[in-house]
């Protein structure tokens, strides 16, 4: 005002003009409308004096800029981070213009985490950055726990199933029964004496001819503990069960298995244990009287069963050659060759000095063949060296089907001996003997 040589109350104008003073007031205003709300601001600049109007100028320009600097932070704040960058260079900018650069390189590194790449880092947001490197490692360790968790899961599952893929194929071949029994509706919806359907189906039990004497009676059973070995008896037929069951899932079914074996043999091994009248004094196996008892009980089930014949030879020649001590110790050697390739509960008897009877449960034919096959050689490997004699024996093997057998033991014990008497007739062989 000095420089322009007006005096601070001038008055208004002849053309309306808004004195200095009253300008500057005008000025002022605005300024502070643009500060509050910069799309409503307006200024009348033309109404302004002379040498106010080029600030007038000035501050509408500022309110340009303030107006489109209030829109790009809104939308920022909103999220809106595909909005176009300002072009102004002005220094207001440089702050929003850095933290829309940084928002979005957030937003593309979540995308990455999202994906499972939880190696992002960010920088330059402060405590933001702290907090997201913060929850990217924290979801790396908590991936790393999972997917071992996975792994030990997985390692589980995949034990339980070949543990039950074996267990089915190794009951599969033998002679126990095992039954998989449905918790909530008592169905049997395996059995592996079943396998046309590979154990399954629902009619089985009514028309196999293994059906268990106890089905019912094992249908009927509570768990009431997770693991137990209990067993039952068959009053009409004589025969006693031992029973294993346990839960298991099968099929995606709450279901208990029962792995059933028929220990009547065993029972009756039992009772029998101490008594003399049933084993071979020398070779401490069960004798003829034992075998007779036995096979009477397997006739009367109807049960299959494989006998095997043997004649030890040699035993009069070194009995006559070498003493009674020598021919006793050359059965025993022989005895405890053929106890050590069977199991326990067959039933192994000797029925004279030198002529032994094997007695297995089912069809077994060729396991027998194989097994003495596998006895000749062990029993010859170190025959004279020990006894001076070549070690030999013969065997004759019959399969007995219970369901169509009418013969006795003695006509089966004699059939088997005529039949190794042809084989010694037609093959001739010579003891070969030397001095100790």
């Amino acid at each position: 005002m000095d420089d322009l040589e007006l005096k601070e109350n001038s008055p208004q104008g002849q053309d309306g003009a808004l004195g200095v003073e009253e300008s500057c007031k005008e000025l002022t205003r605005y300024l502070e409308d643009i500060l509050r709300d910069a799309p409503h601001a307006r200024l009348e600049a033309e109404r302004l004096a002379e040498p106010c109007r080029e600030l007038g100028a000035a501050l509408e320009s500022f309110r340009a800029m303030a107006e489109e600097l209030a829109d790009y932070s809104v939308q920022l704040s909103k999220g809106c981070l595909d909005a176009e960058q300002p072009q102004r260079d002005s220094c207001l900018y440089v702050g929003l213009k850095n933290l829309h650069g940084n928002l979005k390189q957030l937003v593309n590194q979540a995308g990455q985490v999202a994906a499972g790449d939880y190696s992002q880092q960010v920088s330059q947001l402060g405590t933001l950055s702290d907090a997201f490197n913060a929850m990217t490692r924290q979801l790396d360790d908590r991936r790393a726990q999972l997917r071992a968790e996975v792994r030990r899961a997985q390692n589980r599952a995949d034990i339980i199933e070949s543990y039950t893929e074996m267990l089915v194929d190794l009951l599969g071949q033998r002679e126990e029964w095992m039954l998989v029994v449905d918790e909530e509706t008592r169905e049997i919806v395996y059995c592996n004496k079943r396998h046309q359907d590979n154990g399954q189906g629902g009619d089985h039990c009514e028309t196999c001819k293994h059906r268990l004497p106890i089905q019912s009676k094992i249908l009927e059973w509570e768990r009431t503990e997770r693991y137990k070995i209990w067993e039952l008896e068959e009053h009409n037929r004589g025969g006693c069960y031992r029973i294993i069951s346990f839960p298991i899932e099968w099929q995606n079914r709450a279901s208990c298995i029962h792995i059933v074996m028929d220990v009547t043999s065993e029972k009756m091994n039992a009772r029998h244990l101490n008594t003399q009248a049933y084993h071979d004094l020398e070779t401490g196996i069960r004798n003829g009287q034992f075998l007779e008892e036995f096979m009477a009980q397997t006739f009367r089930q109807k049960q299959d069963v494989t006998l095997c014949y043997l004649d030890l030879e040699g035993v009069d020649d070194i009995n006559n050659t070498y003493g009674d001590k020598v021919g006793d110790a050359y059965i025993q050697n022989f005895v405890e060759i053929v106890r050590k390739n069977f199991r326990s509960g067959d039933t192994f008897a000797r029925l004279k000095d030198d002529k032994f009877c094997l007695a297995l449960s089912g069809n077994v034919k060729h396991l027998i063949e194989r097994k003495m096959a596998e006895i000749l050689a062990i029993f010859q490997r170190d025959d004279d060296r020990i006894f001076c004699h070549r070690c030999n024996f013969k065997y004759s093997i019959i399969e007995v089907v219970g369901e169509e057998n009418t013969s006795t033991l003695e006509e089966l014990l004699s059939g088997a001996e005529a039949a190794i008497r042809r084989k010694k007739r037609t093959r001739s062989s010579s003891l070969d003997f030397v001095d100790w």
